[in-house]
């Protein structure tokens, strides 16, 4: 049975959403701040956290960013009312996957949990191993490696990394990436697949010796990436 964490002030949408998803068969814990969370996560195990970036006591960016470094392999949703893409990216930057913005829909919400969850729980489809230069993605162990030196990365950011792997040279559009790696009933604009790229582009190039055979992700504009390796001319 998955463990959620649902961090909500609301009492109304805190009720909701652990009433939910407990009908779903999971193991529910609600905390209706952020001290309460991190305390929560210091002494127990979470497998998705979904976090009400509005809280009374702490502002839930630096309490995502915390439960990222307490939990660095649980799945972080936000739950927000800060819409803007600005807002968005900020939390996403903080360290989370994931963000539904209020009044939270629970079609949605279950969705995207099951989702999250099954990627999660299952290694990507075909060779437990792919290898892209001196790049190696090692789905059975979730395992990233540039040159022999450990990358770490947070669970999409692997997920992603990994899709692109299966294919080097290959244009992956936003869509196929936003469907395997996300959710197919994806709402809403795809900033986040934008900013996951940015963060794995940046950890790439801070693990990368500079005479490692390193890959890079192209952006094509208006379809999507490729990995590939860089021309060593």
């Amino acid at each position: 049975m998955a463990s959620i964490l649902v961090v909500e002030d609301d009492s109304t949408i805190g009720d909701v959403l652990a009433s939910s998803l407990r009908s779903q068969g999971y193991d529910v814990v609600w905390e209706r701040t952020g001290e309460a969370a991190l305390e929560h996560v210091a002494g127990a195990a979470v497998d998705l956290v979904l976090l009400d970036l509005g809280l009374p006591d702490v502002d839930g960016v630096e309490v995502c960013r915390q439960l990222r470094k307490v939990r660095p392999g649980c799945v972080l949703v936000m739950l927000t009312a800060r819409s803007s893409e600005m807002d968005v990216v900020v939390g996403l930057e903080a360290g989370a996957d994931d963000y539904l913005v209020k009044p939270v829909r629970l079609f949605e919400l279950r969705a995207r949990v099951r989702a999250h969850l099954r990627r999660s729980e299952v290694a990507a489809v075909g060779e437990a191993v792919r290898q892209v230069g001196d790049l190696v993605v090692d789905t059975s162990r979730r395992r990233v490696t540039v040159a022999g030196r450990e990358m770490a990365l947070r669970p999409k950011e692997f997920d992603l990394l990994a899709r692109l792997a299966v294919e080097p040279g290959t244009a992956v559009t936003r869509e196929t990436l936003m469907t395997e790696v996300w959710d197919e009933n994806w709402f809403g604009p795809t900033k986040t697949l934008d900013v996951h790229i940015a963060a794995l582009r940046r950890k790439i190039g801070e693990v990368a010796d500079p005479s490692a055979r390193v890959p890079v992700i192209v952006t094509l504009r208006r379809h999507g990436y490729r990995l590939e390796l860089a021309d060593p001319s």
